[in-house]
Protein backbone atom coordinates (compact mmCIF):
# COMPACT_ATOMS: atom_id res chain seq x y z
CA UNK A 1 0.00 0.00 0.00
CA UNK A 2 1.35 3.18 -0.89
CA UNK A 3 2.29 5.50 2.15
CA UNK A 4 1.54 8.63 -0.10
CA UNK A 5 -2.51 7.33 -0.86
CA UNK A 6 -2.83 6.64 2.98
CA UNK A 7 -2.02 9.51 3.84
CA UNK A 8 -4.23 11.40 1.85
CA UNK A 9 -7.33 9.21 2.39
CA UNK A 10 -6.26 9.42 6.42
CA UNK A 11 -5.97 13.28 6.39
CA UNK A 12 -9.01 13.91 4.58
CA UNK A 13 -11.09 11.15 6.75
CA UNK A 14 -10.12 12.74 10.12
CA UNK A 15 -10.78 16.23 8.51
CA UNK A 16 -14.20 15.45 7.39
CA UNK A 17 -15.78 13.34 10.07
CA UNK A 18 -14.93 16.68 12.55
CA UNK A 19 -15.68 19.03 10.36
CA UNK A 20 -19.12 16.94 9.85
CA UNK A 21 -20.19 17.02 13.48
CA UNK A 22 -19.49 20.67 14.41
CA UNK A 23 -21.33 21.53 11.13
CA UNK A 24 -24.46 19.14 11.75
CA UNK A 25 -24.61 21.04 15.21
CA UNK A 26 -24.52 24.36 13.66
CA UNK A 27 -27.24 23.34 10.94
CA UNK A 28 -29.65 21.83 13.83
CA UNK A 29 -29.03 25.14 15.34
CA UNK A 30 -29.04 27.77 13.07
CA UNK A 31 -31.74 26.07 11.09
CA UNK A 32 -29.52 27.12 7.76
CA UNK A 33 -30.07 24.43 4.92
CA UNK A 34 -26.79 25.52 3.27
CA UNK A 35 -24.92 24.30 6.57
CA UNK A 36 -27.03 21.00 6.59
CA UNK A 37 -26.42 20.12 3.03
CA UNK A 38 -22.53 20.94 3.75
CA UNK A 39 -23.06 18.59 7.02
CA UNK A 40 -24.41 15.61 4.79
CA UNK A 41 -21.06 16.17 2.22
CA UNK A 42 -18.85 15.81 5.19
CA UNK A 43 -20.70 12.92 6.37
CA UNK A 44 -20.91 11.28 2.40
CA UNK A 45 -16.84 12.00 2.38
CA UNK A 46 -16.01 10.44 5.78
CA UNK A 47 -17.89 7.43 4.72
CA UNK A 48 -16.30 7.43 1.11
CA UNK A 49 -13.08 7.36 2.45
CA UNK A 50 -13.63 4.89 4.57
CA UNK A 51 -14.92 2.80 1.30
CA UNK A 52 -11.52 3.78 -0.18
CA UNK A 53 -9.56 2.56 2.54
CA UNK A 54 -11.30 -0.53 2.60
CA UNK A 55 -10.85 -1.11 -1.36
CA UNK A 56 -6.76 -0.33 -0.72
CA UNK A 57 -6.87 -3.45 1.64
CA UNK A 58 -8.81 -5.50 -0.46
CA UNK A 59 -6.59 -4.95 -3.79
CA UNK A 60 -4.01 -5.98 -1.42
CA UNK A 61 -4.99 -9.87 -1.66
CA UNK A 62 -2.73 -12.05 -3.30
CA UNK A 63 -3.59 -14.22 -6.85
CA UNK A 64 -5.58 -16.85 -6.25
CA UNK A 65 -6.79 -19.57 -8.93
CA UNK A 66 -10.33 -17.49 -8.88
CA UNK A 67 -8.43 -14.31 -9.86
CA UNK A 68 -4.99 -15.61 -11.38
CA UNK A 69 -3.66 -11.52 -11.85
CA UNK A 70 -4.98 -10.65 -7.99
CA UNK A 71 -7.31 -8.10 -6.76
CA UNK A 72 -5.64 -4.79 -7.34
CA UNK A 73 -9.03 -3.36 -9.63
CA UNK A 74 -10.48 -3.48 -6.86
CA UNK A 75 -9.49 -0.17 -5.35
CA UNK A 76 -10.96 1.06 -8.85
CA UNK A 77 -14.94 -0.74 -8.03
CA UNK A 78 -14.97 0.81 -4.71
CA UNK A 79 -13.59 4.26 -6.32
CA UNK A 80 -16.59 3.86 -8.39
CA UNK A 81 -18.86 3.25 -5.60
CA UNK A 82 -17.66 6.73 -3.74
CA UNK A 83 -18.95 8.26 -6.82
CA UNK A 84 -22.56 7.18 -7.29
CA UNK A 85 -22.46 7.79 -2.83
CA UNK A 86 -21.19 11.07 -4.31
CA UNK A 87 -23.79 12.18 -6.74
CA UNK A 88 -26.67 9.99 -5.11
CA UNK A 89 -26.68 10.68 -1.37
CA UNK A 90 -24.49 14.46 -1.27
CA UNK A 91 -25.55 15.79 -4.16
CA UNK A 92 -29.03 14.20 -4.25
CA UNK A 93 -29.53 15.71 -0.38
CA UNK A 94 -28.22 19.18 -1.17
CA UNK A 95 -30.36 19.70 -4.06
CA UNK A 96 -33.69 18.04 -2.13
CA UNK A 97 -32.65 20.61 1.10
CA UNK A 98 -31.97 23.29 -1.48
CA UNK A 99 -35.16 23.28 -3.64
CA UNK A 100 -37.33 23.13 -0.02
CA UNK A 101 -35.59 25.94 1.18
CA UNK A 102 -35.94 28.07 -1.77
CA UNK A 103 -39.84 27.25 -1.81
CA UNK A 104 -40.56 28.11 2.10
CA UNK A 105 -37.51 30.08 3.11
CA UNK A 106 -37.01 30.79 6.72
CA UNK A 107 -34.78 33.41 8.49
CA UNK A 108 -31.72 31.67 10.19
CA UNK A 109 -30.86 31.62 13.82
CA UNK A 110 -28.12 33.20 15.12
CA UNK A 111 -26.07 33.04 11.83
CA UNK A 112 -22.91 33.82 13.96
CA UNK A 113 -22.53 30.20 14.87
CA UNK A 114 -22.16 29.43 11.13
CA UNK A 115 -19.79 31.59 10.21
CA UNK A 116 -17.27 30.36 12.97
CA UNK A 117 -18.08 26.99 11.69
CA UNK A 118 -17.60 27.50 8.21
CA UNK A 119 -14.26 29.54 8.85
CA UNK A 120 -13.09 26.65 11.17
CA UNK A 121 -14.02 23.84 8.35
CA UNK A 122 -12.41 26.25 5.72
CA UNK A 123 -9.25 26.24 7.41
CA UNK A 124 -9.45 22.35 8.21
CA UNK A 125 -10.28 21.23 4.87
CA UNK A 126 -7.61 23.45 3.39
CA UNK A 127 -5.47 21.27 5.20
CA UNK A 128 -6.35 18.40 3.84
CA UNK A 129 -6.61 19.80 0.17
CA UNK A 130 -3.33 20.54 0.81
CA UNK A 131 -2.16 17.16 1.76
CA UNK A 132 -4.09 15.64 -1.62
CA UNK A 133 -2.54 18.48 -3.87
CA UNK A 134 0.73 17.61 -2.63
CA UNK A 135 0.29 14.33 -3.31
CA UNK A 136 -0.94 14.71 -6.62
CA UNK A 137 1.62 17.20 -7.28
CA UNK A 138 4.21 14.29 -7.54
CA UNK A 139 2.48 12.37 -9.96
CA UNK A 140 1.27 15.07 -11.97
CA UNK A 141 5.24 16.56 -12.87
CA UNK A 142 4.87 19.10 -15.80
CA UNK A 143 1.43 18.11 -17.06
CA UNK A 144 -1.60 20.31 -17.19
CA UNK A 145 -4.05 19.86 -13.82
CA UNK A 146 -7.04 17.98 -16.00
CA UNK A 147 -4.14 16.01 -17.92
CA UNK A 148 -3.04 15.01 -15.25
CA UNK A 149 -6.25 14.37 -12.85
CA UNK A 150 -7.47 12.40 -16.22
CA UNK A 151 -4.50 9.96 -15.98
CA UNK A 152 -3.92 9.45 -12.93
CA UNK A 153 -4.63 5.67 -11.92
CA UNK A 154 -4.71 6.35 -7.89
CA UNK A 155 -8.55 6.53 -6.61
CA UNK A 156 -6.94 7.04 -3.44
CA UNK A 157 -5.58 10.36 -4.74
CA UNK A 158 -7.61 11.88 -7.13
CA UNK A 159 -11.25 10.70 -5.65
CA UNK A 160 -10.09 12.41 -2.68
CA UNK A 161 -8.39 15.71 -4.14
CA UNK A 162 -11.85 16.44 -5.85
CA UNK A 163 -14.07 15.42 -3.00
CA UNK A 164 -11.23 18.24 -1.26
CA UNK A 165 -12.28 20.55 -3.73
CA UNK A 166 -15.66 20.19 -3.95
CA UNK A 167 -15.84 20.63 -0.50
CA UNK A 168 -13.71 23.66 -0.13
CA UNK A 169 -15.80 25.41 -2.90
CA UNK A 170 -18.92 24.12 -1.53
CA UNK A 171 -17.59 25.63 2.10
CA UNK A 172 -17.35 29.31 0.20
CA UNK A 173 -20.88 28.94 -1.79
CA UNK A 174 -22.49 27.99 2.24
CA UNK A 175 -20.73 31.18 3.17
CA UNK A 176 -21.61 33.58 0.37
CA UNK A 177 -25.07 32.17 0.73
CA UNK A 178 -25.50 32.65 4.67
CA UNK A 179 -23.84 35.97 4.00
CA UNK A 180 -26.39 37.01 1.52
CA UNK A 181 -29.53 36.07 3.76
CA UNK A 182 -28.54 37.48 7.02
CA UNK A 183 -27.06 40.96 6.04
CA UNK A 184 -29.64 41.16 2.66
CA UNK A 185 -32.34 39.84 4.99
CA UNK A 186 -33.31 37.13 2.35
CA UNK A 187 -33.21 34.07 3.70
CA UNK A 188 -33.81 32.42 -0.26
CA UNK A 189 -30.14 32.72 -0.54
CA UNK A 190 -29.72 29.55 1.96
CA UNK A 191 -31.60 27.36 -0.11
CA UNK A 192 -29.48 28.84 -3.21
CA UNK A 193 -26.45 28.11 -1.75
CA UNK A 194 -27.37 24.44 -0.82
CA UNK A 195 -28.68 23.88 -4.50
CA UNK A 196 -25.59 25.17 -5.86
CA UNK A 197 -23.58 23.24 -3.59
CA UNK A 198 -26.00 20.42 -5.16
CA UNK A 199 -24.91 21.07 -8.13
CA UNK A 200 -21.50 21.12 -7.82
CA UNK A 201 -21.33 17.96 -6.45
CA UNK A 202 -23.08 16.39 -9.16
CA UNK A 203 -20.60 17.74 -11.20
CA UNK A 204 -18.06 16.28 -9.84
CA UNK A 205 -19.96 13.04 -9.07
CA UNK A 206 -19.84 12.57 -12.72
CA UNK A 207 -16.51 13.28 -13.40
CA UNK A 208 -15.56 10.55 -11.18
CA UNK A 209 -17.69 8.29 -12.29
CA UNK A 210 -16.13 8.72 -15.60
CA UNK A 211 -13.10 8.33 -14.65
CA UNK A 212 -13.31 5.49 -12.09
CA UNK A 213 -15.38 3.59 -15.01
CA UNK A 214 -12.84 3.96 -17.67
CA UNK A 215 -10.45 2.55 -15.26
CA UNK A 216 -12.44 -0.81 -14.36
CA UNK A 217 -12.54 -1.44 -18.00
CA UNK A 218 -8.67 -0.93 -18.51
CA UNK A 219 -6.31 1.98 -19.27
CA UNK A 220 -3.56 1.44 -20.68
CA UNK A 221 0.11 2.75 -19.07
CA UNK A 222 0.81 6.12 -19.54
CA UNK A 223 2.51 7.06 -22.71
CA UNK A 224 5.66 7.57 -21.44
CA UNK A 225 5.73 4.36 -19.87
CA UNK A 226 4.70 2.52 -22.90
CA UNK A 227 7.38 4.38 -24.74
CA UNK A 228 10.11 3.65 -22.47
CA UNK A 229 8.93 -0.15 -22.34
CA UNK A 230 9.29 -0.04 -26.54
CA UNK A 231 12.96 2.01 -26.08
CA UNK A 232 14.18 -0.81 -23.67
CA UNK A 233 12.92 -3.63 -26.31
CA UNK A 234 14.24 -2.36 -29.45
CA UNK A 235 17.76 -1.41 -27.88
CA UNK A 236 18.34 -5.25 -27.25
CA UNK A 237 20.89 -6.64 -29.41
CA UNK A 238 18.67 -10.11 -30.05
CA UNK A 239 15.81 -8.06 -31.46
CA UNK A 240 15.02 -7.42 -34.50
CA UNK A 241 11.93 -5.65 -34.44
CA UNK A 242 9.03 -5.05 -32.08
CA UNK A 243 5.78 -5.91 -33.50
CA UNK A 244 2.97 -5.52 -30.51
CA UNK A 245 3.05 -3.64 -27.22
CA UNK A 246 0.20 -3.78 -24.92
CA UNK A 247 -0.40 -2.67 -21.76
CA UNK A 248 -3.37 -2.42 -18.72
CA UNK A 249 -3.35 -1.16 -15.18
CA UNK A 250 -4.83 -3.59 -13.02
CA UNK A 251 -4.66 -1.09 -10.40
CA UNK A 252 -2.19 2.12 -9.27
CA UNK A 253 0.67 0.32 -9.31
CA UNK A 254 -0.03 -3.29 -10.66
CA UNK A 255 1.01 -3.40 -14.46
CA UNK A 256 0.29 -5.57 -16.88
CA UNK A 257 2.41 -5.38 -20.34
CA UNK A 258 1.81 -8.14 -23.36
CA UNK A 259 4.23 -7.92 -25.90
CA UNK A 260 5.46 -9.37 -29.16
CA UNK A 261 8.82 -9.54 -30.38
CA UNK A 262 10.68 -10.31 -33.71
CA UNK A 263 14.18 -11.71 -32.34
CA UNK A 264 17.28 -11.97 -35.08
CA UNK A 265 17.41 -15.58 -37.20
CA UNK A 266 20.34 -18.05 -35.99
CA UNK A 267 20.14 -17.12 -32.35
CA UNK A 268 19.96 -20.53 -30.24
CA UNK A 269 16.72 -21.69 -27.78
CA UNK A 270 19.01 -20.99 -25.20
CA UNK A 271 19.83 -17.02 -26.46
CA UNK A 272 15.99 -16.65 -26.91
CA UNK A 273 15.86 -17.39 -23.41
CA UNK A 274 18.24 -15.72 -22.18
CA UNK A 275 17.47 -12.50 -23.81
CA UNK A 276 13.77 -12.47 -22.61
CA UNK A 277 14.76 -12.83 -19.24
CA UNK A 278 16.74 -9.57 -19.50
CA UNK A 279 13.99 -7.87 -21.30
CA UNK A 280 12.06 -8.68 -18.43
CA UNK A 281 14.48 -7.99 -16.00
CA UNK A 282 15.50 -4.49 -17.45
CA UNK A 283 11.66 -3.53 -18.15
CA UNK A 284 11.23 -4.42 -14.09
CA UNK A 285 13.87 -2.00 -12.81
CA UNK A 286 12.98 1.07 -14.93
CA UNK A 287 9.24 0.47 -14.04
CA UNK A 288 8.86 -1.24 -10.81
CA UNK A 289 5.08 -0.92 -11.48
CA UNK A 290 5.27 -3.88 -14.26
CA UNK A 291 4.37 -6.75 -12.70
CA UNK A 292 3.13 -9.05 -14.81
CA UNK A 293 5.81 -9.26 -18.37
CA UNK A 294 4.45 -11.52 -21.17
CA UNK A 295 7.02 -11.50 -23.92
CA UNK A 296 6.06 -14.06 -26.99
CA UNK A 297 8.80 -14.56 -29.85
CA UNK A 298 7.00 -14.44 -33.46
CA UNK A 299 7.61 -14.11 -37.09
CA UNK A 300 6.66 -9.83 -37.70
CA UNK A 301 4.86 -11.45 -40.75
CA UNK A 302 3.40 -13.70 -39.14
CA UNK A 303 2.28 -11.49 -35.93
CA UNK A 304 0.78 -8.92 -38.31
CA UNK A 305 -1.16 -11.35 -40.21
CA UNK A 306 -2.42 -13.02 -36.75
CA UNK A 307 -3.48 -9.32 -35.70
CA UNK A 308 -4.87 -8.93 -39.26
CA UNK A 309 -7.24 -12.33 -38.42
CA UNK A 310 -8.24 -11.05 -35.33
CA UNK A 311 -9.66 -7.86 -36.86
CA UNK A 312 -11.52 -9.42 -39.58
CA UNK A 313 -12.91 -12.17 -36.64
CA UNK A 314 -13.27 -8.76 -34.37
CA UNK A 315 -15.53 -7.18 -36.80
CA UNK A 316 -17.81 -9.94 -38.29
CA UNK A 317 -19.12 -10.86 -34.43
CA UNK A 318 -20.12 -7.14 -34.98
CA UNK A 319 -21.53 -7.79 -38.26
Amino acid sequence: MASGSMKVVLAAFGGNSMIALTKFGAAFYTGSSAMLSEAIHSVVDSGNQLLILLGMKRAERPADAQHPFGYSREIYFWGFVVAILLFSIGAGVSLYEGVLKVLEPHPIETPVVNFIVLGFAILFESGSLYVAWREFGKLRGERPFLQAARECKDPAIFVVLFEDIAALAGLLIALAGVSAAFFLHMPVFDGIASVAIGLLLAAVAIFLTIETKSLIIGEAASPQVVAGIAEIVRAHPAVLALNELRTSHLGPRDILAAISVDMKDGLSSQQVEAAVTELESAIRERFPAMRRIYIEVQNSADSARAEQMAQTNEKAEKD
